[in-house]
């Protein structure tokens, strides 16, 4: 493991992927779950973008649940980007509670709510199958979202678990976008497969899964060019690429993760949703949580479409993807114990 790496941090990935986790590691997930949501609280304090935190602790310090009470809590979820129809849900099942006498002042209800909420996104905990080497991730998402960062850090991350990792730089457009890859093959210590600007993308992830099965990979990574949701020419290309990893390796890819930067609020609900129409986005990867005190969007994407989240970044660091964990998600942005006395 690198130095720095959060406690249990790799553990977490192994359980992840469904692989054998490091033995110092075996016995402890707690450290892992302290460790992301240390992070996520450290990353949300330092944000410029708090709004959500003060509403709360105002709500969790009344003595009483009113019905003004409820509708603060309504308009917190709604600032917070978890989208009217799951905010509505969540009341509702939450006002059900309080009718049977279980919530009874502001700090039993942000136990509630943080609770709910964890339950909401770990019905089904994400994960995502190694199969018959190689399994082939496609990752997609719009430009800025931090996909080429994911990769590498992925990428470093299943080597960390002793994964034959190959990289497949299919973002043909930008040549700073192979240069990137690129460095982040050779932090990684992964091989990459590239051509020059303006190659065909397609081409790029074919020759990426060949050659992850000539060089005995167990993983490889295609990274596809950045592009908004509403270019549909740049869709279409998405699909053929998907369609040539298929003709490269029956059953490829196995696995397309979308990359949605966290800050983006709604505009990822959308984004998901369009991406989903193309590919079949079988994850998502959520950015930036180091920058941003909200991130129900992670609600309003799980209801709207049931796409789980797997990993989230919480910060630069090469060490800061981490594996999706419900409750840490929920404490450190929902809990009265982290929002304190904002």
């Amino acid at each position: 493991m690198t130095d720095g790496a959060p406690d249990g941090g790799l553990g977490a990935f192994a359980e992840l992927f469904g692989l054998a986790a490091p033995e110092a590691e075996d016995d402890h997930p707690g450290p892992a779950r302290r460790g992301l949501f240390r992070r996520l609280r450290e990353g949300i304090t330092s944000s410029q973008s708090q709004a959500i935190s003060p509403q709360l602790a105002g709500i969790y310090r009344s003595k009483m649940v009113t019905d003004e009470l409820w509708q603060d809590l309504e308009e917190a979820l709604i600032m917070a980007d978890c989208g009217m129809a799951a905010t509505n849900e969540i009341v509702d099942a939450l006002r059900e509670q309080g009718v049977e006498g279980r919530i009874t002042s502001g700090e039993s209800l942000g136990s509630a709510l943080t609770a709910e909420i964890t339950g909401r996104l770990a019905s089904e905990p994400a994960r995502i199958a190694l199969g018959d080497a190689p399994t082939v991730i496609l990752v997609v998402g719009v430009n800025g979202s931090g996909k080429t960062t994911t990769i590498g850090k992925l990428a470093n991350r299943l080597t960390e678990l002793g994964q034959k990792v190959v990289i497949g730089a299919a973002d043909t457009f930008r040549a700073a976008a192979v240069e990137q890859l690129s460095v982040w093959a050779d932090r990684a210590g992964v091989d990459i497969v590239k051509q020059g600007q303006g190659a065909d993308p397609g081409a790029v992830a074919f020759d990426a899964v060949a050659a992850g099965r000539a060089r005995g990979a167990d993983v490889v990574i295609i990274d596809t060019a950045g592009r908004l949701q509403t270019q549909h020419n740049l869709m279409e290309e998405l699909r053929k690429v998907h369609g040539v990893t298929g003709k490269a390796m029956d059953g490829a890819p196995h696995h397309v993760l979308l990359v949605i930067d966290s800050t983006t609020g709604q505009n990822g609900l959308s984004q998901a949703q369009l991406f989903s129409e193309s590919v079949p986005v079988t994850g998502l990867v959520l950015t930036k949580f180091d920058g941003v005190a909200r991130g129900g969007i992670v609600l309003a994407i799980g209801r709207e479409l049931g796409i789980p989240v797997v990993l989230m970044g919480v910060g630069e660091g090469i060490d800061d993807l981490q594996p999706f964990d419900a409750q840490a998600f929920a404490e450190a942005i929902f809990s009265p114990g982290s929002v304190g006395d904002a």
